[in-house]
């Protein structure tokens, strides 16, 4: 894949992500970024522009232009309980051995896009947290968790220790469900960086939204995840008649490679 194609796509998903509302970085800045000649960057601009993503104007930088919501299909494996909902993969760093490391805890903004799923107003405060999970083998997988502010009085330290969906129990939220949805991503320079491989990578993308027992979201997830380093499998039945028998998944497990 050309390299100005790369750059094209993580910046698209970055813009489809509500990253840039105040503006792109620069030419140079994302030369910088991902080690490119100045014409790479210009032909990844020219293709966003094209598509009408953004719109660059002289003397004024790149800005993302407004984009019609996205409309995503859940995954068909919505929890029945919190219990499912809290063991799948947040219990992978119990169930893997696997150790967390916290990249940062901050309460800010929320994103467009995670303010919509989450049912609050854009701009509403939320905690934002990123850790990577380290495996014996190194970098596993990177998480980025949106919750709004008053459900996650959250540190550091217990977001080391405990899984966040553990922690709000603890607090007193009620998880009912959780819908989720998975598609391929590349890396951008940040999640590349922390995963130990090149920008453009592609990664297995995790989002999932959790709600509590009353129907309302409480929590937004992106998982990226090293398909070297992880794999999911799902246990299939067949149902239905003899002329439509079908697949549906029973219960989904994550394993390591």
């Amino acid at each position: 894949m050309p390299k100005y194609h790369q750059i094209y796509l993580v910046l698209r998903e970055q813009l489809h992500e509500g990253r840039f509302n105040a503006g792109m970085p620069g030419e140079i800045a994302l030369m910088r970024q991902f080690g490119v000649a100045r014409v790479t960057v210009r032909k990844a601009l020219e293709r966003l522009a094209a598509e009408r993503l953004i719109r660059r104007t002289p003397g004024r930088g790149t800005m993302p232009l407004p984009q019609p919501p996205q409309v995503s299909t859940p995954a068909d494996n919505e929890a029945a309980d919190g219990e499912r909902v809290g063991t799948w993969f947040e219990g992978l760093t119990a169930a893997s051995s696997a150790d967390v490391k916290v990249l940062s805890v901050r309460t800010v903004p929320c994103p467009p896009v995670v303010a919509r799923a989450l049912q609050i107003a854009a701009g509403s405060m939320v905690q934002k947290a990123q850790r990577v999970r380290l495996v014996r083998e190194g970098p596993q997988s990177h998480i980025t968790t949106y919750v709004p502010q008053v459900l996650a009085p959250f540190g550091r330290r217990q977001l080391a220790r405990t899984p966040i969906l553990v922690l709000m129990e603890d607090a007193g939220v009620q998880i009912g469900h959780a819908t989720q949805s998975m598609s391929a991503r590349l890396a951008d320079a940040e999640v590349a960086r922390h995963l130990g491989v090149a920008v453009g990578t592609a990664l297995l993308a995790v989002q999932r939204l959790v709600f509590d027992r009353r129907g309302h979201p409480v929590q937004w997830l992106l998982g990226l995840y090293r398909p070297d380093r992880y794999e999911l499998r799902v246990e299939l039945a067949r149902l239905g008649g003899v002329d439509a028998k079908v697949w549906v998944s029973k219960s989904p497990t994550a394993q390591l490679q």
